[in-house]
């Protein structure tokens, strides 16, 4: 008969999320786990194979969460240029309220564990996969409304886009003024004028 949790696994998972967020992938120790989770060596295995495996959901735990709160703004834009604005101010706000300047996990994932890991690997190809699309739908529909030039392809423009919100989130970390990153997000979206 398979052991049942007897654990809040959201719970387990937003505080797996806070160490990793904090010491990286490398730098966390199942100890730094089972003190942060308040769970034993075995019920982390038994209920997550690893440590890996455990990250690898707390990084899908992070880009849902990520990707819903994005989507319930996105369905209140009126065009293009409003779903970008959505998107850059979002992650201003990620920035601004970054206090401990921790980055964005995703991004701190990639530049820590991307060449290191298959399947990490393959988590954030999916991830920048499933961000282009999104860019380039914007873009596209921008570009069919007239909102935005078609200078570059919608394509393109969502490879430009995604490189410069990576861009931002790595800024922010260090530079924090909401005006300067304000006049960066302004002359990111210049270039689809």
């Amino acid at each position: 008969m398979p052991k049942v949790e007897t654990f809040n696994r959201k719970e387990v998972l937003q505080k797996a999320t806070h160490v990793f967020h904090n010491k990286g992938y490398n730098g966390t120790s199942m100890q730094d786990l089972v003190d942060a989770t308040s769970l034993n060596r075995s019920s982390i295995y038994n209920s997550f194979g690893s440590k890996l495996m455990l990250f690898l959901e707390v990084l899908s735990h992070y880009q849902t969460t990520n990707s819903d709160n994005m989507a319930k703004k996105l369905v209140h834009t009126h065009n293009a240029k409003d779903a970008l604005l959505v998107i850059f101010n979002m992650y201003l706000d990620s920035i601004l309220n970054d206090h401990e300047k921790k980055g964005c996990l995703l991004i701190n994932c990639k530049s820590e564990m991307a060449n290191q890991e298959p399947l990490i690997t393959s988590f954030i190809d999916k991830n920048q996969e499933q961000t282009l699309a999104m860019l380039e739908d914007i873009v596209y529909n921008g570009q069919m409304e007239k909102i935005f030039n078609q200078d570059q392809t919608a394509s393109q423009y969502a490879l430009y886009l995604f490189s410069s919100i990576q861009g931002l989130r790595m800024t922010g970390i260090l530079n924090t003024d909401k005006t300067a990153l304000e006049n960066v997000i302004h002359t990111i979206l210049k270039v689809l004028n």
